[in-house]
C-alpha cells in the first residue's frame, strides 16, 4: 500500500463518509436538542466542532494503542481542564514571566512558549488554538493545518420525536406526590449518509511540527472513533469511506473542489434509504492532474 497520505510536508484533501441508523450524530441545542438540518434543503448537518471533539476524544487512545508517546498525543481541549492553566504552564516551564503591562516576553520566548504547547498537544497540531487569553496573550493563535468542514447529508433527513418514560422520579417530593413516571423525549434520524471534506496544509504543518506519525494515528481515529464513542443517543455510527488526494509539495497541483467532486456518493433505491447498501459510491480515478496521487482507506 503506497502512503502519500502519510508525508506531513504536501497538501492533502479528503473526503470522510460515514453513517448513522437510528440515532441523533449532532443535536442543536437550540432546538431542544433536534438533529441539526439545512432549514430550506432539510439536508442533516453535522458539525465541524462535533467531529473534531471525537478525534481529540479517541486521538490519545489510538496513541496508546500503537505504543507512541504519550507526551505528545495529549488534547489542549479538554473537559475538566482550564485553557488559561494550560497555557500559563507554557511559561513556567520555560522559566517565562507572565505578560504585563510593563513587560512582554520577547518574540523568541513567545515562539519557544508555543513550540512547547505545539509539541505536547496533537491538538493543536493539528487544528490550531487560540492562545491569547489571560496572562499569555502574548502567544497570539496558531493557524492548524488540518481543517474541517461541515458534515451534509447525501439525502434529506427527516427526524423523528419519541416520547418516552421512565419508572425513577426526580425527586422524592414527586413520589410522595403520587407520580409513578416521567416524560421525556429522544430524538433520531432512521437513517442517514454524511460527506465531509477536510483539508490538510502542508505549510501550515511544518510551522506546527506535524509527523508521518500524526498523520496515520488521524487516519486511524477517523475510522474508528465513532467505535469509541458509542451511547444510546447517538445510535449506530460507523465510518464508511476515507479518500486521500495527496499533491506532490506543499503548494498543490489542483483545486480542492476539482479532487472532492470525484468523490460521489448516490442512492440506488427509491425508497427512503435505511442502510448502507442502499447507495453507491462512484470514485472516479481516471486521469487525475499530475501531481496528485489517491488513496482508499477506507470503501
Amino acid at each position: 500500500m503506497t502512503t502519500y497520505h502519510l508525508d506531513p510536508a504536501v497538501r492533502h484533501d479528503m473526503v470522510f463518509l460515514f453513517d448513522v441508523t437510528d440515532g441523533n450524530p449532532n443535536g442543536d441545542p437550540d432546538a431542544g436538542n433536534r438533529p441539526r438540518v439545512d432549514d430550506e434543503t432539510s439536508h442533516g448537518l453535522v458539525t465541524d466542532v462535533a467531529l473534531k471533539r471525537k478525534v481529540r476524544d479517541t486521538i490519545g487512545l489510538a496513541a496508546q494503542a500503537s505504543t507512541m508517546d504519550s507526551g505528545r498525543y495529549q488534547i489542549f481541549v479538554e473537559a475538566g481542564h482550564a485553557l488559561n492553566t494550560r497555557l500559563e504552564q507554557s511559561y513556567t516551564a520555560n522559566g517565562l514571566d507572565f505578560d504585563t503591562r510593563e513587560r512582554r516576553p520577547s518574540a523568541e520566548d513567545a515562539e519557544r512558549a508555543r513550540r512547547w504547547l505545539t509539541e505536547r498537544y496533537v491538538d493543536i497540531r493539528l487544528f490550531g488554538a487560540v492562545l491569547s487569553t489571560g496572562r499569555t496573550g502574548s502567544l497570539g493563535q496558531i493557524r492548524g493545518p488540518l481543517q474541517f468542514g461541515m458534515a451534509r447529508s447525501i439525502d434529506p433527513v427527516y427526524p423523528v420525536d419519541h416520547a418516552i418514560t421512565r419508572v425513577t422520579q426526580t425527586t422524592q417530593g414527586d413520589i410522595d406526590a403520587g407520580e409513578r413516571t416521567e416524560m421525556g423525549s429522544k430524538w433520531t434520524i432512521p437513517y442517514a449518509l454524511y460527506q465531509v471534506e477536510m483539508h490538510y496544509s502542508g505549510a501550515r504543518g511544518a510551522q506546527t511540527g506535524v509527523t508521518s506519525d500524526d498523520l496515520r494515528l488521524l487516519h486511524t481515529t477517523l475510522l474508528t472513533m465513532f467505535d469509541h464513542d458509542r451511547s444510546a443517543t447517538r445510535g449506530i455510527m460507523a465510518a464508511r469511506g476515507l479518500y486521500t488526494f495527496s499533491h506532490s509539495d506543499a503548494f498543490g497541483n489542483a483545486p480542492a473542489h476539482a479532487l472532492v467532486s470525484r468523490i460521489m456518493a448516490e442512492r440506488t433505491g427509491l425508497g427512503a434509504p435505511r442502510s448502507f447498501g442502499d447507495y453507491k459510491i462512484t470514485v472516479d480515478d481516471h486521469d487525475l492532474p499530475a501531481g496528485v496521487a489517491l488513496e482508499r482507506l477506507a470503501g
